[in-house]
Parts: C-alpha cells; structure tokens; sequence
C-alpha cells in the first residue's frame, strides 16, 4: 500500500485547505484492481479527510470513513462544517470520504474510460471489480496506511450500510464501531425478491404523492399525453419518452422528492410547448453522468449466485398498474434495459450492462455465520417507510447480526441521515456505546 507516486515513494499528502471550522486534505492511493491478484493491474483510490479546526494535529483522534450509498456515486462534497451529519461527527472523529473506486476522483469507471478496455466482455469483467466486496477490500488498505493499523469507526448510507455489512462479514478486525442508516440489506435476498418488496412501496408514494397534490394527477397525465404525441427532446438529444418521464419518481422516497417533482410537473408547460426550464431540469434528474456505474451496477450489488436477469423489468409485468397511464405512475429506484438505448451516458455501456445482467459466478457478499458470531458495536436506523430498501429485509438483518441494536423509526425518510443533520448519526453514536 503507498500513495501514488511514479518512483515508489511515499509523498506526503496534499497540503491541506481550510474551509470555515474545517481542515482538509486530500489522499490518493494506489490499491489493486483485482484483490485477488495484488500484484496485477493498479487504479487510483482517493478520499478527503476533514478534521475540525480545534482538532487538527491531533493524532489520537479517531477515524470515521463514511461509505457513500449508490453503487456508483462519489462521496460527498461539503461546502461547510454544518453540511448534513458531518458536524456531528467532526465533533469526536476525524472524517474521511471515501470516493469508491470508480467514482469522483478515483480512477473513473465511465463510457470515456470503458471504451479503452476493449469489446463489452473485456469491460464487463474489469466492472466485476467494483461491487462493496472490492469496495472493503480498498477501505481496508487505506485503513491501514491512515490510522498506523488501528481500527477505525464506519458510517454506511444506504448501499454504503450494504458495503458496512460486507465490511463486518469479511474484515471485521479494521472496525471500531459500525453505524448503518437505510442500508440493511437482506442477507440472501435476490435482486426479483427485492424489486417484488419495493414495486408496492413505490405505489404507495405515488398515491401519498397525489393525495398531497391531487391536481399533479391531470398534469402528470397530460404530460404524458404530450410525450407520446410528440418527439421530446431533452438538451442532451437523448427522447423523453413516458417511460423516461416515469422514471422521474427515482426521488419520491427522499423527505423532499414528492415537493421536487411537484414544483417540476407544475411548471412544465409554456404556451402549450414543454418548456426549456422544464427540459433542462428534468435531464438534471434523469441523466446518469453523475454515476454511470449506478446504472451499470445497480442490480449486481444484490448478485449472490443467481443472475439479476434485469430483475427490476422483468417484475414490473407484475405490477400492470405501472403500464395503464390513469393516473400516471412514477417508478422508482428500477434500473430498465431500455435506459441504455437512450441515455447517451449509458449508450455505450450496454453490451456490457447486458453481460452483467446474465453473469452467473457473483461470490458471496455476507458472511451469516461470522455476522452471528460479530463482537464490533454496530448501531442501525431502518426507515419504517424506505422505499429503496425494503424495513421487512432489514428487519431480519438486524436480528442476524449479533449484538446490533436497531431504531426502526418512521420519523425519517430514507435521506434521514443528511436531513436530520445530527439527530440520527447522534442517536446512532449513543446506540453503539449503550448511553441511549
């Protein structure tokens, strides 16, 4: 494990920048692409440590790397101290935003960069790389490098709590202590068991949506009718077809996505036309340049054996209501092979996210009985209401990993974390040490 460097020495870090009441600087690491094969093929890792400024230089101070939820998506970016969760933490750790391989400034994992890997094959098997098993394996390298081999404390969100709980199957000796918000995952849950649990959840907030804005109904629907009279083009070229235009529920589950797609619907229209505003954030919410790898990898981060198949289409044929456009309804967080044929951020990438969808050899990503037998203090809040992952799966999760306290809480959507700002990583703290 070393920083990255051409002559295989070890500088220092990027001198550190300051924001009001925070210290940061900035890691590159090299890690192998294949854990397997250490010796082989090497990418890029980075992460941003922030310390408070009345900690900076404390050496004792311990580490809490916060594990992104996604697949695919970069850690975030602060622009102060009070940003979501992370004054909490800076209060006792810290931090360090782990952007996982693939995404932000780790090597990137894109159709700029698949493109040089060869056919669909070839990148198909480098994507196999990046699911929360690879995603461990780099936090454990790093671990070691930051912290002198201490152990250090873990905050997973959403598919980050997927990646805690493979962390606590495979390396559980690097945790402190582990906090997991909306991100229990069933432990042998197939990607059809999960799309069958969230399909109906996704029904739900569409009729929460319209009992809040009944009038968003006939306005959904004449959208609609618009799109299917019309080629609608969004800025970047790609159609905005009514399936496109359902997906725009992907945010529902979040505390202000029924809001956000309210303010978006009831300005759509201008002089009879879909107005440019209207297009512009819509392709903001639709497009996958942010997080390609969120489209290529979504459903393989639930592959234990059986192939995904394209489990989210597949099992919609089950829910018809999705289909008959009175009241329209809005999908959810459903990855459909029909987005490669229309995102150009995806186009390229569907030979591959074709492989992907039938590959048959996905390892295991918990460990049952080692979760029976765990002695790190781990502490999880599951969201009664979670539209993305499902409470009844986390539920048994929960009871199967010894030692886990719970907070099954219908007070917060699935962002609960970033919306509360302290109060659930404050509980989640207190769970852990056995104050509250």
């Amino acid at each position: 494990m070393r920083y990255l460097d051409t002559v295989g020495v070890m500088p220092l870090p990027a001198a550190p920048v300051r924001m009001p009441g925070v210290v940061i600087t900035n890691h590159e690491f090299e890690v192998p692409l294949d854990h397997a094969n250490p010796a082989g093929e090497q990418i890029t890792v980075f992460g941003r440590e922030l310390a408070a400024t009345e900690n900076a230089g404390r050496e004792d101070l311990p580490w809490l790397v916060y594990l992104q939820g996604g697949p695919g998506r970069q850690s975030p970016r602060p622009v102060s101290r009070k940003t979501g969760w992370i004054d909490r933490a800076l209060r006792e750790y810290r931090v360090f935003l782990l952007d996982q391989r693939g995404t932000g400034r780790s090597t990137p994992a894109s159709r700029l960069t698949l493109a040089a890997r060869g056919d669909a094959r070839a990148q198909a098997t480098y994507l196999t790389h990046f699911r929360a098993d690879s995603i461990v394996a780099d936090a454990e390298l790093i671990r070691r490098r930051l912290t002198g081999g201490r152990p250090w404390s873990v905050l997973g969100q959403s598919f980050g709590g997927f990646c805690t709980v493979t962390y606590l199957s495979k390396a559980p000796e690097g945790l402190a202590e582990a906090f997991i918000t909306g991100g229990l995952p069933g432990l042998d849950t197939t990607a059809d068991d999960v799309y069958l649990a969230t399909y109906p959840k996704v029904l739900a907030k569409n009729e929460q949506h319209y009992a809040a804005y009944p009038g968003d109904a006939e306005l959904a629907v004449r959208i609609a009718s618009h799109l299917a009279g019309h080629d609608i083009r969004l800025p970047s070229g790609a159609p905005l077809t009514v399936r496109t235009f359902q997906t725009l529920g992907m945010g529902l589950g979040m505390s202000t996505g029924s809001q956000a797609l309210h303010f978006l619907l009831e300005d759509a229209f201008e002089g009879g036309e879909l107005g440019d505003d209207f297009l512009y954030r819509a392709q903001a919410a639709l497009s996958f340049a942010n997080g390609p790898l969120f489209g290529a990898l979504h459903e393989a981060c639930y592959g234990q054996g059986p192939v995904t198949n394209w489990a989210a289409h597949r099992i919609r044929a089950e829910f018809p209501q999705f289909d008959t456009g009175n009241p329209l309804l809005f999908t959810g967080e459903m990855i459909y092979p029909w987005m490669f044929e229309t995102d150009p951020v995806l186009q390229p990438l569907a030979g591959a996210a074709e492989i992907l969808a039938g590959y048959e050899d996905w390892p295991p990503l918990y460990d049952a009985a080692r979760l029976a037998a765990n002695e790190v203090p781990v502490a999880a809040a599951i969201y009664y209401n979670d539209m993305y992952v499902p409470q009844e799966f986390s539920v048994r999760t929960a009871t199967a990993i010894k030692g886990l306290r719970s907070w099954v809480t219908s007070e917060y959507e699935h962002n609960g974390l970033s919306a509360s700002s302290d109060a659930v990583l404050g509980r989640l703290i207190g769970m852990a040490r056995g104050s509250i």
